[in-house]
This record gives structure tokens, C-alpha cells and sequence, in this order.
């Protein structure tokens, strides 16, 4: 195997200090934290609308700012600047989640939305650095390596997290709650510390003569969205492929940020779920490499199939689920094609984007994702309140309204099984000869 540069570790390497984020915080313990200390005693598929919309009011505000961040990004090749910014913001405001007292859910919800919004911002310009850092024919497996450094950085430090959670007296903490409120720090440390390789090693040149990168970068930013727009709404293998990434994003990231909500719906402990994301992660490093190679040798369209059909069929199970173990083993199916879904998605839009434009068209990408990332967690919780509502008979009882709450949490999770399907359907639709000489007139093409 060709070394990998200094860029490329670079690069990988913020990886690794973000999905700290990702693991810790966004997957493991804010959801739990948010359910059973910000929102004590709150209704269960309150909680659970509640935390949709907080992260979907994060994803609305990424969305609507993305495309125009990567095209003023672009213009002045400031990714990297904008990268560390967004970074730094995630990363603090993960740190003020310290200082959120028990029963100040609406504060959490503020601070955390902000937080999310450091996260997904500044991983809109990380994606965009991809090609620089990648060159030709490399991209599959550099994308893949990138996550897969995310699964092993992420892992290790949630790893510690859980030991100070279980244990909390071999770390001098008073109990669960001090841990968990010290592990957000840890996370921002972390984070921040670790988005210094990033920023030191990969070498983003500035384009001579380049017309973008003078005048007002923030008009000549809108200029550029508009005539993205118009690009890409003329391309039409481009075009279906967003929408296909829109649909099965959203059962990704849903997937992503409500499982853990889904499963203290059913009633499972909080250390059966902690052990099953620290499955995801660990299973998840392999897998992500091993997908990016064979995203190679059998071609990224067929592997994304199977990573959404993989999806699909988990979706169904968990639904129908009712033992403990079949969480754990649905957990080692979620991490056998969640970094390879990522991965593969952003290195097959990566051949479709136009050289020397990259954080303004990722910025669409981003865009969709994110606009993505709204629909499923309102879709989930909305789902779940509506069918409690619908599903209580008057005059239950406790017993009969805990049952109806399982019953709603299970019709929410069903919810997110057609953004699998249409993701499917539509990526079929893709041509891909078409959408490789649209790619290389695209590359000719003046801005």
C-alpha cells in the first residue's frame, strides 16, 4: 500500500478528534442524560420529541448557512480557518453542558443545538478538503480511512468515558451525574486539542490568480451560490444523487442520534446501551476500511446498495425486537455499514464536483444532509407522540400507558424505514457514465 502523506494524517486525524463528539455526546450520553436528568420525570415520547427537535433546529441552521459558508470558503481558500472556527464553537459549547443544571432541559436543548452546530459546520469544509489531501485515486480509500481513525479515536476516549461513568469513585467524582458532566469536558479537550493536527499538517495552497479570491468574498459567496444552484439543478445524475443522499442520510443520522432514546424507550439499561455503542465503534474501524476497499473493487454505487439494504433490514428488527442481545447484535450490523455509508457517499460525490470548487459544492452536499437531519428526528418523535396519542385508551392506567409508550416508540423507529427505500430507489436511478462526463466537463468549466 502507497504511504500516506503528512496531509492525509492530517486530515484523517480531525477525524478522529470530532467523532469524540459524535460518540460521546450526540450517540451515547446526552441523549440519556437529556432524558433522565435535564428532563426528569418528563413523559418518555416527550423526551424523545424534545431531543429530535434539538438536534433538527441545529440542522436547520447548518443547512441554511452551509452552501453559503463553502462558497465564500472557497473564494479566499479559508476551509481551514473556517474548519478550526466551527470547530472551536462545538467544542466550548460542549464544555458549557457542564454547567446545565438537572431539570434545565430547555438550556441544555440551546446549548447543545449550538454545539451540534460547531460540529456539523465545520465538517462541511473537512469533506471539502477531501480532494486536496486525496489526489486521483484515492479517494475511496482515504475517505473510508477517515472514519475509520474516527471509530478508534472516538472509541478509546468513550471508553474512558464509560469507566469514569461505571466507576466515578476511581476518578474522585461524587457520582453518574459528575461523571458524565466531566466526560463533556473531556470531549471538548479532546476535540480541540486533537483539531491541531489538522490544522498544522494539511497544507491547503492558496490558487494564484485565482478571480474568486478577490473582491468581497462575501457577495462574490452569493454570486457563487446562485450559480451552484443553477449548475446543479441542470445536472441531472448530480441532481438524483443528492436526493437519494437526502433520503438515506436522514435514516442514517436518525439512526445515529435516537437509537439510545429509542432504547431506554423499550426499557433496556443504560449500561446494555452503552455497551452496544462502544460495539458500533469498535466494529465500525474495521468495517469502514473494509468498505472503502471494496467500494474500490466491486464499485461505490453496489457497495452503498448494500450498506441501505444492511440498514433496511436492521430498521425492521429493531421494530420487531424484544430481547436484550438482539440490541448488541443490531449495534454490530449498524457498525458494520455506518462509516462505510458515510464514506462511500462522500467519495462518490467527491468524483462529481467540480476541481478547485470543492467546499462550495460539499457545501451543498452538507446542505442536504443537514436539511436530512431535520426531517428524521421530527419525523421519529412526531411519529411516536402522534401514535401515543391515537393509540391511549381513555381512562389507562400506568400499566396500559407504559405499554402504549413501547408500542408508539416502535411505530417512531418503523417511520425512518422508507428513507432507506427511497434512498435506494433513487440512487438506482443515478447513471453513472453520464454522471463521470459531467464530472470531467465540470472540471473544465469556468466558475
Amino acid at each position: 500500500m502507497k504511504k500516506l502523506g503528512k496531509s492525509v494524517w492530517g486530515w484523517a486525524m480531525y477525524d478522529w478528534a470530532n467523532s469524540a463528539f459524535a460518540t460521546t455526546v450526540i450517540a451515547a450520553f446526552f441523549p440519556m442524560f437529556f432524558k433522565q436528568y435535564w428532563s426528569l420525570g418528563a413523559d418518555v415520547n416527550l423526551t424523545t420529541a424534545r431531543l429530535g427537535a434539538a438536534n433538527s433546529l441545529a440542522s436547520l441552521a447548518v443547512a441554511l448557512m452551509a452552501p453559503v459558508l463553502g462558497a465564500i470558503a472557497d473564494r479566499g481558500s479559508a476551509r481551514k480557518k473556517f474548519l478550526i472556527f466551527f470547530a472551536y464553537l462545538g467544542a466550548a459549547m460542549t464544555a458549557a453542558l457542564y454547567l446545565v443544571g438537572q431539570g434545565q432541559w430547555q438550556w441544555a436543548m440551546l446549548v447543545y443545538a449550538v454545539a451540534n452546530l460547531g460540529f456539523m459546520s465545520a465538517n462541511t469544509f473537512y469533506d471539502s478538503l477531501l480532494p486536496v489531501v486525496a489526489g486521483d485515486g484515492r479517494v475511496d480509500f482515504i475517505s473510508g480511512f477517515g472514519y475509520a481513525l474516527g471509530y478508534l479515536g472516538g472509541g478509546l476516549l468513550f471508553l474512558l468515558n464509560v469507566i469514569m461513568v461505571l466507576q466515578p469513585g476511581l476518578f474522585g467524582l461524587a457520582g453518574t451525574a459528575s461523571a458524565v458532566k466531566l466526560s463533556f469536558v473531556s470531549v471538548a479537550i479532546w476535540w480541540g486539542a486533537f483539531s491541531l493536527f489538522t490544522l498544522v499538517l494539511v497544507k491547503e495552497e492558496p490558487r494564484p490568480g485565482d478571480p474568486r479570491s478577490t473582491g468581497n468574498p462575501v457577495a462574490a459567496g452569493f454570486k457563487q451560490l446562485g450559480s451552484t444552484f443553477r449548475r446543479v439543478r441542470h445536472l441531472k445524475p448530480l441532481f438524483i444523487f443528492l436526493l437519494a443522499y437526502w433520503f438515506y442520510i436522514d435514516g442514517v443520522h436518525t439512526v445515529i442520534r435516537m437509537a439510545v432514546d429509542y432504547g431506554m424507550a423499550l426499557g433496556l439499561e443504560a449500561t446494555d446501551l452503552i455497551v452496544a455503542i462502544l460495539l458500533v465503534q469498535f466494529v465500525g474501524l474495521p468495517a469502514a476500511l473494509f468498505m472503502g476497499k471494496l467500494g474500490e473493487a466491486w464499485g461505490v454505487r453496489r457497495t452503498l446498495f448494500l450498506c441501505l439494504v444492511i440498514y433496511a433490514l436492521a430498521t425492521i428488527w429493531a421494530v420487531l425486537m424484544s430481547a436484550q442481545w438482539e440490541f448488541y447484535a443490531l449495534a454490530v450490523s449498524v457498525g458494520l455499514v455506518q462509516g462505510g455509508t458515510q464514506a462511500l457517499s462522500r467519495s462518490y460525490y467527491c468524483r462529481m464536483i467540480p476541481v478547485g470548487q470543492s467546499a462550495e459544492f460539499y457545501g451543498f452536499y452538507n446542505m442536504l444532509g443537514k436539511f436530512a437531519a431535520i426531517l428524521g428526528p421530527f419525523l421519529i418523535g412526531g411519529a411516536g407522540l402522534l401514535a401515543r396519542h391515537l393509540l391511549t385508551p381513555p381512562g389507562a392506567g400506568p400499566e396500559q400507558l407504559a405499554q402504549v409508550g413501547v408500542m408508539a416508540s416502535r411505530i417512531s423507529i418503523a417511520s425512518i424505514l422508507i428513507l432507506f427505500v427511497a434512498g435506494g430507489i433513487l440512487l438506482a436511478l443515478v447513471d453513472e457514465k453520464k454522471t463521470q462526463a459531467e464530472a470531467a466537463y465540470l472540471s473544465r468549466a469556468e466558475p
